[in-house]
């Protein structure tokens, strides 16, 4: 008798177990599969949009096939020329995304990799990171590098570089 009582308790026991453990597995996928979506919805939601060489030359001038200045898209852009390890560019990132959405019908930004795409950095002279392209519909473009002080400070100055180079407010 003891011995059937031990055995029924080990039986459950192990269906119990492995009840929890396959809810675990369960758990533990639609946690992946939530995460997933996220950066997914991430993703889609970013304003900002990395550009390789191909698409630059589309998007903003075909820097080898033309020797002078013409500007292929339709908005004027800020072109962010960063690298990934790059501290500075860590921060001027958050501060571009959410500038790229305030001025989204205005502006585009774009964000051009320079460990990636050395040939575009070489050609607009980048010698240090982060630096800008301040890229007008009409006209010449304008280049800067730096920071501000602060995250404000480089907002403003942002937004200061965005009126005077690209919209023409003063």
């Amino acid at each position: 008798m003891k011995r059937i009582t031990l055995l029924i308790a080990t039986v459950l026991f192990a269906v119990n177990l492995g009840a929890c453990q396959g809810s675990g597995d369960s758990e533990k996928q639609a946690n992946q599969s939530r995460q997933q979506q996220s950066e997914n919805q991430q993703k889609e939601d970013k304003a900002t949009i990395h550009l390789n060489k191909e698409t630059f030359k589309q998007k903003v001038v075909d820097f080898e096939n033309e020797e002078r200045w013409n500007f292929k898209g339709n908005k004027p852009c800020v072109v962010d020329f960063y690298a990934d390890w790059c501290a500075p560019c860590r921060i001027t990132s958050p501060i571009l995304e959410e500038l790229a959405r305030e001025y989204r019908d205005k502006i585009n930004v774009y964000k051009v990799d320079v460990d990636k795409h050395r040939e575009l950095a070489a050609a607009f002279g980048v010698r240090g990171i982060p630096s800008f392209l301040y890229c007008p519909v009409e006209g010449k473009p304008t280049m800067s590098s730096g920071i501000g002080e602060s995250k404000e400070a480089t907002r403003k100055m942002f937004r200061q570089n965005i009126k005077k180079y690209l919209l023409n407010n003063k």
